[in-house]
């Protein structure tokens, strides 16, 4: 037991995949053995979020976007409180880093200061025992591999707000295997290029690897190309090939008049008429998946639009849930959404990121694990997937290596555990394709 002793901790300001600063955590056994925790950032970030400690009265520096007061909380006041302790008992660990920092949203110390740790605790020992993070994380249990949810043209937040819509999809319905989903992806996005190139669109690529939506009229316009590039690459939609949309409706939200104000149309509309023409798009379109439908203050326009549509689509909770377990209980407990979306520096510990995913599968809601805009190397998502057989996995496009990595992570897994684990997109959506 004494082997798992933590006897050094470090960190270090490293950068992610748009440029911005982010924090790596490197942590040492007394043998030896390493491992080393890379933290995403998102763009589109929810107000309930754990806090992402940045260097914001330094805005000479990096603008203000340095991390290097968390990197100094790792390496004091963490590092300090980890130091002897063993690295095997996670829970205790992350439980007692939360406790030192003291705070609702982990921001005295900073959410990416105590889940950079998190991870290198993990990965350390996993390191350890010479085994894959999924099998130390979830044991000989850890037999789904994840069903990729890949976008192929990046809106919103994503690039410069060239549509309000923030993200259009495809997931790989027909697939027998995770390799053969992602081949069905790389069809449909080569296919979708050259659908820009069709109508003179111009080629450039978004935060996260999908085509940038250069000159588009309005927001379905991209449903529209997309439809003609499932097409173009010989699949069937919905059959083979279906689509999945990321709203991120909180950025185009009014609050004080309570309205969805769609800059690209100069449209706006109540509630009740943004998820009708919402609705409007499942039924000419094949979708089969809608993240963050509504505001993450329109609890009435979410509990609407799982009314209008949750029986038909899975309907991803984010910025409302923000992998937190008090608001996941109140959207079961309002009977808001179907699905939560999975971010672990949402949260900010692999603890409670297993936590969230327990409690939405035992409330019979559909787990998505989610990359961010802001991504590295780092594939810890993908053991955590398959570690908690959470079913599904969104990481962006198929282009960049920052996404590539962790599909590439998935076909070796796959690869090596063929008589372990098992794929199947009609298990996770059954409850969506029978109406």
């Amino acid at each position: 037991m004494s082997e798992y002793i933590i006897k050094n901790v470090t960190a270090r300001q490293i950068f992610d995949s748009r440029a911005n600063p982010t924090v790596e955590v490197e942590l040492m056994l007394e043998d030896g053995t390493v491992g080393i925790g890379m933290v995403p950032s998102g763009a589109s970030t929810g107000a309930y979020e754990a806090l992402e400690l940045r260097d914001t009265d330094r805005p000479e520096i990096l603008g203000g976007r340095g991390v290097m007061t968390a990197v100094k909380n790792v390496e004091t006041e963490l590092a300090g409180y980890l130091i002897g302790k063993p690295a095997n008992h996670q829970k205790e660990l992350d439980e007692g880093m939360i406790s030192l920092d003291g705070t609702e949203d982990k921001s005295r110390l900073g959410a990416n200061a105590i889940l950079g740790c998190s991870m290198a605790i993990a990965h350390a020992c996993a390191n350890k025992r010479k085994e894959p993070l999924y099998r130390y994380l979830g044991g000989t249990q850890a037999q789904v591999l994840p069903v990729p949810m890949i976008q192929i043209i990046g809106g919103g937040a994503h690039a410069d707000f060239e549509t309000d819509i923030q993200d259009y999809l495809i997931i790989p319905m027909g697939a027998e295997t995770f390799e053969e989903g992602i081949h069905m992806v790389v069809d449909v996005y080569n296919a979708t290029k050259k659908v820009f190139k069709k109508y003179g669109k111009p080629i450039s690529i978004a935060d996260e690897g999908g085509f940038w939506p250069s000159d588009f009229e309005n927001n379905e316009e991209g449903l529209k190309l997309l439809l003609e590039g499932i097409e173009l690459a010989g699949y069937k939609p919905m059959q083979e090939v279906a689509i999945a949309l990321d709203i991120a409706a909180s950025e185009f939200y009014e609050q004080e008049t309570e309205k969805y104000s769609l800059k690209l149309e100069g449209r706006s509309f109540d509630r009740f008429a943004f998820v009708d023409l919402l609705a409007s798009w499942v039924d000419k379109y094949p979708i089969i998946s809608i993240e963050d439908g509504c505001s993450e203050v329109d609890w009435e326009g979410h509990k609407y639009l799982t009314q209008k549509l949750g029986d038909r689509v899975q309907l991803i909770g984010d910025d409302i849930f923000a992998t937190n377990l008090n608001h996941i209980k109140k959207g079961v407990e309002k009977s808001v959404c179907n699905s939560v979306l999975i971010k672990l520096n949402q949260v900010g510990t692999i603890t409670e990121t297993f936590e969230a995913i327990r409690l939405t599968k035992d409330s019979n809601y559909l787990p998505v694990i989610s990359a961010r805009s802001g991504e590295t190397s780092d594939t810890t998502i993908v053991h955590v997937a398959l570690a908690s057989n959470a079913g599904q996995l969104k990481v962006g496009s198929v282009a960049r290596s920052e996404r590539t990595a962790k599909w590439n992570e998935t076909i070796r897994i796959e690869q090596r555990e063929k008589n372990n684990c098992r794929y199947s997109s009609n298990e996770i959506f059954s409850r969506f394709l029978k109406k």
